[in-house]
């Protein structure tokens, strides 16, 4: 596999990583079904979401694969009065990711990244490395290292995704 942005990103900051491919469903970008493809639990597979706040523009969220973003809760924390998901249209223009393939790694700007703090309960998750198709598995440690990522409480587990899982 070529080299994606997001991993030359990692090699740069000296980063342990680890890519793992996958065959992409066009009909399905969720976390959910790509932890189904890694062998992994929803909960370990992160998703990174692109945010507009009111005070502070784009910002991202990376919560767990059987979670929704709490809107609400980013809007605190980022120091924001009110957030809002960005229209799909605009996420390959503000990160140069297209969906189901962004990662808060290696992307056009590097807007503030939040991470939900469930992450922290790895040793080892998974994010995007920048396309449909593949994955980065790192310390969770080690992408707050490298995003400079504020931890909080942003995931709100959906369980209907739960449900599906057991």
């Amino acid at each position: 596999m070529k080299k994606t942005n997001a991993a030359r990103f990692l090699d740069k900051t000296k980063i342990k990583y680890e890519i793992c491919e996958y065959s992409v469903d066009e009909s399905d970008f969720s976390a959910a079904n790509v932890a189904r493809k890694l062998g992994m639990p929803p909960n370990q597979v992160f998703k990174t979401l692109v945010v507009r706040g009111d005070k502070n523009g784009v910002i991202m969220g990376i919560v767990s694969g059987e979670s929704e973003i709490d809107l609400k809760a980013l809007a605190v924390l980022s120091g924001n009065k009110k957030v809002e998901m960005v229209h799909l249209c605009e996420v390959i223009l503000l990160t140069g990711y297209v969906r189901g393939g962004v990662s808060p790694l290696g992307g056009k700007k590097n807007y503030p990244i939040f991470l939900d703090r469930s992450a922290l309960q790895w040793s080892v998750i998974s994010i995007s490395a920048g396309l449909r198709g593949a994955q980065i598995l790192l310390k969770p440690e080690d992408l707050i290292k490298a995003t400079g990522a504020a931890l909080g409480d942003i995931g709100r587990i959906v369980e209907e995704t739960r449900e599906k899982e057991q």
